[in-house]
């Protein structure tokens, strides 16, 4: 922890002194900033970089160990190519189908890479892989916090800054999104990153880190960009800064992206421009796989941030009523008006709500912003409370307006934090059943001395969504197989054998999420089933748990059965009143009883 020389009649922090106006600031003068404002913390303890780090690295770690796959994309447009890179052997979805290529290997890559090295050098269990990949995610997304966070200090205030670390700590929606495989999460790290930087004023720095977000990670991030261009383009007049720069990093990144997968594709391509043609000029396009009401996204908020959803929605309010009521030195930042640094979420709200197709990866990269949205709404209600306080009753001369309104901050950590930590043990209590039933089928061959060498085909029916990966078998002779069921969608099938798989086009691949029977496999070659019992079958969704003659169980967990459960309970683990109100079902590792493992 990190505190400043004690001051009992000036206890401010940054987000209290004037803001200066930084529109006149040569070109010379922006890009070095200042020192910062955190000198003159004015008494307020806060964490300092190291100790945010340690805080923020243990949150994550332990979303990398207990986090489940909220996903299928995740799984197969992300775990298995990469499967394939280092093993030469995973499941192929129709974006990386060479005609259509919406997807970068190059991403991919940059995952792989470590994977390798680590598989090379120690030859691991594969699901140690997993698990690797996963930390070392985690460690990224707390790096790129740590500086969003010292820069929050800066820019807002050390007050702002350790709310909104608090937030970011106990949120379920960092918990989700910070260890997750998916470009959408590396666009939140690439996006807190480049918050940081512009904020300091570091421009090159941010619209590097805006293009690596959005041409290695997610094209639609470029989004968030807007602001930073606002900002250098309108109100600074960078005109050459800007257009140089967003050419340097835009050849960096892209250069060497289009060679990768030009070379993994085997023909010329520019993977973020086809998954944009795709999206927006596709015609279907993405609203194939499902849409979702207006609401989803305010529901979803809620229950990945609780209350700091609905204060971070309010903060154009808060600021707004704080620009009217709070004196000029309580309401200015370092460089930029409260407005333009919040802009980002509002804007990506703005658009990603009004899309027919929603789904809760989508909101990844404003994650960040949300923490720092909810911490301003936090800190300007206090200030507005302690005005009203003081005009009520005159408080002495030099009172800090923390003084009277510290019990605001703690009880909104205090609350949020409970739920947070609620909702994040309901989703282990309710989900992780795949998980653990995968690792005890990695363990198998080892308790049971299945020769390395023997073909074993594990087998998906209704649940082939909840797969967590390749990773989780044993070894390269162990196959996931689909079998029939009511999904009547495009499966994934496995990449062809032999050097040139990724440049292989294949007939039974379509951008329409058509069925395709021929990635069905013969349920009586299945050695393995894996399967969730609940009381509602079909004649292709029958409850194989039941076939007692053909199949039995070797391990069973609890699974949510949703269509049962209260809706609020579900979401949230409550002692006492969720086992009340929550059904679960069984899902089950299943073995064959007519076939022999030799």
């Amino acid at each position: 922890m990190v505190r400043s020389q004690p001051s009992f009649r000036l206890r401010q922090n940054a987000s209290q002194q004037p803001r200066k106006d930084s529109r006149k600031d040569s070109h010379k003068k922006a890009s070095k900033p200042p020192p910062s404002k955190n000198e003159n913390s004015g008494g307020l303890v806060y964490p300092g970089g190291d100790t945010a780090f340690k805080a923020l690295l243990s949150a994550r770690f332990c979303a990398a160990i207990w986090s489940h796959i909220s996903d299928c994309d995740e799984t197969y447009n992300y775990w298995e190519p990469m499967h394939y890179l280092v093993f030469g052997k995973g499941l192929q979805t129709w974006e990386y189908s060479p005609q259509f290529a919406l997807r970068s290997y190059t991403y991919l890559m940059c995952h792989a890479a470590p994977a390798f090295i680590y598989h090379k050098l120690l030859q691991p269990n594969p699901l140690l892989m997993f698990y690797f990949i996963r930390c070392l995610l985690g460690l990224v997304c707390a790096l790129t916090e740590v500086y969003f966070y010292k820069a929050v200090c800066r820019e807002f205030g050390v007050h702002i800054g350790r709310v909104c670390l608090s937030f970011q700590i106990f949120s379920a929606g960092m918990f989700v999104s910070s260890t997750a495989f998916l470009p959408s999460s590396f666009a939140m790290y690439t996006f807190a990153a480049a918050c940081a930087a512009w904020w300091q004023q570091r421009y090159p720095l941010a619209i590097f880190f805006i293009a690596l977000g959005s041409l290695l990670g997610w094209p639609f991030a470029a989004l968030l960009g807007i602001p930073v261009a606002y900002d250098m383009v309108v109100r600074r007049k960078l005109y050459v800064d800007f257009v140089a720069w967003s050419i340097i990093a835009g050849s960096v990144v892209l250069l060497p992206m289009i060679l990768i997968d030009s070379f993994q594709f085997g023909r010329v391509t520019i993977a973020p421009l086809n998954i944009v043609l795709y999206n927006v000029f596709g015609g279907a396009g993405p609203n194939l796989y499902g849409t979702e009401p207006f609401s989803f996204y305010l529901f979803n908020g809620f229950v990945n941030f609780n209350f700091i959803w609905v204060l971070a929605l309010l903060s154009p309010l808060a600021i707004l009523l704080g620009h009217f009521f709070l004196p000029m030195k309580n309401k200015s930042t370092l460089y930029l008006p409260y407005w333009l640094s919040v802009s980002p979420l509002f804007l990506w709200l703005a658009v990603f709500m009004l899309q027919p197709h929603k789904e809760e990866r989508f909101l990844f990269p404003v994650y960040p912003m949300i923490c720092l949205c909810g911490a301003i709404t936090v800190d300007i209600a206090q200030k507005l409370c302690f005005r009203i306080w003081n005009v009520i009753k005159t408080v002495p001369h030099g009172t800090h307006y923390l003084d009277i309104t510290m019990f605001i901050m703690i009880s909104t950590i205090a609350v949020t934090g409970a739920m947070n930590l609620s909702r994040i043990f309901a989703l282990y209590r309710n989900y992780h059943a795949p998980l653990d039933l995968l690792i005890e089928l990695n363990r198998y061959p080892a308790e049971n001395n299945v020769p390395e060498r023997t073909i074993i085909n594990v087998c998906l029916g209704k649940e082939w969504h909840r797969y967590p990966s390749s990773f989780f078998l044993p070894n390269k002779n162990w196959n996931v197989r689909f079998i029939q069921s009511e999904f009547k969608g495009l499966l994934p099938a496995p990449y062809s054998s032999g050097s040139n798989a990724t440049y292989v086009i294949h007939d039974h691949f379509n951008d329409q999420n058509k069925e395709e029977a021929s990635v069905y496999f013969n349920l009586n070659r299945c050695h393995f089933l894996l399967d969730l019992e609940l009381d509602r079958e079909t004649e292709l969704e029958p409850n194989y748990a039941k076939m007692k003659d053909r199949w039995k169980a070797i391990k069973s967990y609890k699974f949510l059965d949703a269509e049962k459960s209260n809706r609020f309970f579900r979401a949230f683990y409550i002692p006492y009143f969720t086992d009340k109100y929550v059904h679960y079902g069984n899902f089950s590792l299943l073995q064959s009883t007519k076939l022999r493992i030799k």
